[in-house]
């Protein structure tokens, strides 16, 4: 962990098969195994097969923004496909792919040398008279398993799937399984003030009943004293934790 001043977003390099959930499925490896940071959670997903950058906040609003294509915060991702990728496929996911829930948005994406990155656990497994080859692809949308999706719509399925960015943040300086303190980006922090005013600007838009609307609907309410529930419960929530001990090393 960084020795950072605590601030409202955390920077996670999220390993292969690693659930992006602090709550327990199965045997799985999940987030609490390598976070110790009670009140943090997701900001959108990576699913469990891929591997990289994660960011995590205390900050309702701001997990929104960042989650939320409507902000269009893009994500780049470095893909290792099965095949030497051609450019008539760059073309094809520059321009959007028809996939069973719609076309996608135009994307950017461009061939790439083999990235010096962590050898993965376990090795990507590959037929030795295929080769393969890398890009950089960078949407802007979050439809699910999308860039695995896309790579096999124009034949170069996806053997190995990288997040390396986040609008500006990437996985510079954060080793694998570990994570940090990062600040919010003046651009993300008034982007969070423009979603919190306009909140509020919509709550007070919101009609209050009047007195006598309020004593109607009280006289004309149902008697349910002694009926009411008796094991009604609130919603379950992470329980915070103090400090576990990180997992060092990986099975």
């Amino acid at each position: 962990m960084s020795s950072s001043p605590i601030s409202s977003l955390i920077a996670f390099n999220k390993p292969f098969r690693v659930l992006s959930q602090f709550s327990a499925e199965g045997d799985k490896d999940t987030l609490a195994q390598f976070i110790e940071a009670p009140d943090f959670y997701p900001a959108g997903r990576l699913d469990f097969d891929s591997e990289g950058l994660l960011l995590l906040t205390n900050h309702g609003a701001l997990q929104h923004i960042i989650a939320s294509p409507d902000f269009k915060l893009p994500k780049t991702y470095w893909v290792q496909v099965e095949g030497d990728i051609t450019d008539e496929a760059l073309e094809q996911l520059r321009h959007g792919v028809d996939l069973k829930d719609g076309l996608t948005k135009p994307a950017h994406a461009e061939r790439m040398s083999t990235p010096k990155v962590w050898q993965r656990v376990p090795p990507v497994r590959h037929r030795e008279s295929i080769p393969t080859s890398w890009l950089s692809l960078q949407i802007r949308e979050g439809k699910n398993r999308q860039v695995r999706r896309m790579t096999a719509a124009v034949g170069f399925p996806t053997l190995r799937l990288i997040r390396y960015a986040i609008g500006p943040y990437t996985l510079e300086q954060v080793p694998l399984g570990q994570w940090q303190y990062i600040t919010p980006t003046e651009t993300l922090s008034n982007e969070v003030t423009k979603f919190e005013q306009n909140r509020q600007h919509q709550q007070k838009k919101r009609p209050t009943p009047s007195p006598d609307r309020r004593r109607a609907d009280k006289k004309n309410r149902p008697n349910t004293r002694g009926n009411a529930l008796s094991d009604d419960k609130g919603m379950a929530g992470r329980k915070a934790r103090t400090q576990p001990t990180r997992r060092t090393h990986r099975k």
